[in-house]
């Protein structure tokens, strides 16, 4: 049996109803020409495998013991039954009513008496659709993860009659190379790797510290992003509560690769300029504007090349984006100087450091939630934020076409919304998940599309004239 990481434990200790822990993925399919009736029933059940060959994380649960640390334990009465579910949609719109009914579904915590996982398939008001949603406890795996396991158990042709079961795609040598870190220290040693790197990692978190404490006494300017500055009057944030809802944006990657051309900048920097946009345009409507910038919560991946192991290696970095300013190019030059600034703070200390600084602030964070502070204390940042790269091309599942594809995450604390970016078949692809308490989410979604058309007027302002 595996131990589970610090981090993972973190995910299941912390829970709660109002605070459910799991990432979740939609994906919408349309059927191929002359599919049968019962054409999406079969595919589910090859999707769904054979039982007696699935794999860890989906056969685990986690054992708690007196003597020792918790660890990862096969489930020895798994029931596929309890874990695949079907529905059918009513209302006259298939996208208005899945997206009803996967909020509800992402606002329930997973049975902890079972592997962690489950799979609605949606079907009904339009024939030639169907939806299916996944979600799975944050212990057991991050976005990325998840993301990779979706992807490689689709096949890349309309042709291949095959189907693989997501869990297939894993290697068996993943349930031996589970992260086993319980504490801190262990951490940075496990992630530093040997003695020496041990040592840098502890100097790393110690210029991390220094670099918030030179930014706190004012002796740096934008070098770092200090950690609960941010403004807590705003519908962004306080303590989350119960209840989930959904939204999604997509933007034509031309659009975008032709904006960072012009602009020489990344995705991330686009991507961002956009949401800041959307974001103060929003908390105007909501009569909560802010003057200062707005600070996200940004996760980066810590894994190294060649590293499949279960469980999450993930940091968070913080980054404060643009001064208030009505001006789409001056918001992503600004954009694109701080976070400049936040990839030489990463690449300039090892991954283990960046792993202990989120444990220590993630852990903060998390008593304030469950002491049900969210309200008094400071945020940690007005939201999350993170992009998880996708295929470039289409995929198909028994030659349905995947059209879309949406990360759906769970809130941090003191967090009422988080944004997932999601490249996938020639379109960006956001999707937003928000508390009950989160006035007008939809709104939201349109005015990322509108911030974008702002950024491209900004950029080119010929361009509304030559359409």
């Amino acid at each position: 049996m595996a131990k589970l990481s610090v981090m993972d434990l973190a995910f299941f200790l912390t829970e709660t109803d109002a605070s459910p822990k799991h990432v979740g993925g939609l994906l919408m399919f349309r059927k191929p020409a002359k599919a049968a009736a019962n054409y999406v029933e079969q595919v589910v059940a090859e999707y769904a495998g054979n039982i007696n060959e699935i794999r860890a994380p989906f056969n685990q649960i986690i054992k708690f013991s007196r003597f020792s640390a918790p660890q990862w334990q096969v489930d020895n009465q798994f029931n596929i039954e309890n874990h695949v579910f079907f529905h059918t949609l009513s209302g006259n719109d298939f996208r208005d009513s899945l997206y009803a009914e996967v909020s509800e579904l992402h606002s329930i915590r997973l049975d902890k008496s079972r592997p962690m996982w489950e799979m609605h398939v949606f079907q009904g008001i339009d024939d030639q659709r169907f939806a299916i949603y996944t979600k799975l406890h944050h212990a057991y795996a991050d976005g990325v993860t998840m993301s990779s396991w979706l992807v490689n158990s689709l096949s890349k042709s309309a042709r291949t009659k095959s189907v693989t079961p997501i869990w297939s795609v894993l290697p068996q040598k993943r349930l031996q190379h589970t992260a086993d870190s319980i504490s801190i220290m262990k951490v940075l040693s496990q992630l530093g790797g040997r003695s020496g790197d041990y040592i840098k990692a502890i100097a790393g978190l110690s210029k991390l510290s220094a670099q918030l404490a030179l930014e706190t006494l004012n002796l740096t300017k934008n070098a770092v992003a200090v950690p609960y500055k941010a403004n807590p009057h705003t519908p962004l944030t306080g303590q989350v509560s119960a209840g989930r809802q959904i939204a999604t944006a997509a933007v034509n990657m031309t659009r975008v690769t032709k904006l960072r051309k012009q602009t020489r900048s990344t995705l991330n920097h686009i991507a961002l300029t956009c949401i800041d946009g959307a974001l103060h345009r929003y908390l105007q409507d909501c009569d909560a504007d802010i003057d200062e910038p707005i600070t996200i919560q940004m996760p980066v991946n810590l894994r190294r090349s060649g590293d499949d192991s279960l469980g999450n290696k993930i940091g968070i970095v913080l980054v404060e984006l643009a001064s208030k300013t009505t001006d789409p190019y001056e918001r992503l030059r600004e954009i694109g100087f701080t976070l400049r600034n936040v990839r030489y703070q990463i690449d300039g200390v090892p991954p283990a450091s960046v792993m202990a600084y989120t444990v220590l602030l993630g852990g903060l964070s998390l008593v304030g939630e469950a002491l049900k502070l969210g309200d008094v204390l400071p945020p940690l940042g007005n939201t999350l934020v993170s992009n998880v790269p996708g295929p470039p091309k289409p995929l198909y599942l028994k030659g349905a076409k995947l059209e879309e594809m949406y990360p759906l995450s769970a809130l941090t604390p003191s967090n009422h919304l988080n944004i997932t970016l999601y490249s996938y078949d020639g379109r960006l692809q956001f999707g937003l998940v928000a508390s009950q308490a989160m006035p007008n989410l939809d709104i939201l979604s349109d005015y990322i599309h509108d911030a974008f058309d702002d950024l491209e007027e900004a950029v080119s302002p010929s361009r509304g004239k030559a359409d």
